[in-house]
């Protein structure tokens, strides 16, 4: 068999959105937007060393399984700001929300899963995070634990 790439991490999402200007006043209710550049029809909102693309043009119908995964420093307040956006919350017990073009949108704190952001990156976004044990013992599973002491949360 021959070797194949690996896949790396995600570069970048691409959002259908009706209206860009809503879409971009929407998000930057919920979560701190920068924008990393803007060409006709679209928006590119900045996420360290990745990036969403808001692509303004015809939306598929809500409903399904079509979703992606943001990760947030802190979750406590994503809620009642999607909330007060007109999201519409999926459950309780989550963070999730649709967005008003039915886009599902799953939030988790970066405490809490496998997803690292090397240091560098981190303090280029001005954030200084930790994992949970839990999620370190993810890592360390996978031979993916950081470096020196766990930074637990």
């Amino acid at each position: 068999m021959q070797d194949r790439p690996k896949l790396v991490g995600i570069n970048h999402i691409a959002l259908e959105v009706g209206n860009l200007e809503e879409a971009l006043d929407f998000y930057g209710r919920i979560f701190e937007v920068k924008l990393r550049g803007r060409i006709d029809h679209a928006a590119f909102v900045d996420m360290g060393d990745q990036f969403i693309a808001l692509m303004e043009g015809p939306v598929r119908d809500a409903g399904g399984h079509r979703h992606f995964g943001l990760v947030v420093d802190d979750g406590s307040a994503v809620r009642k700001l999607a909330r007060a956006a007109g999201a519409e919350l999926l459950d309780e017990e989550s963070l999730d929300f649709r967005d008003p073009w039915g886009n599902w949108v799953q939030v988790v704190e970066y405490s809490k899963i496998q997803l690292t952001k090397a240091d560098h990156v981190l303090i280029g976004m001005g954030l200084q995070l930790t994992k949970s044990e839990s999620a370190l013992r993810e890592l360390a599973e996978k031979n993916m634990a950081p470096p020196g002491p766990p930074r637990v949360s």
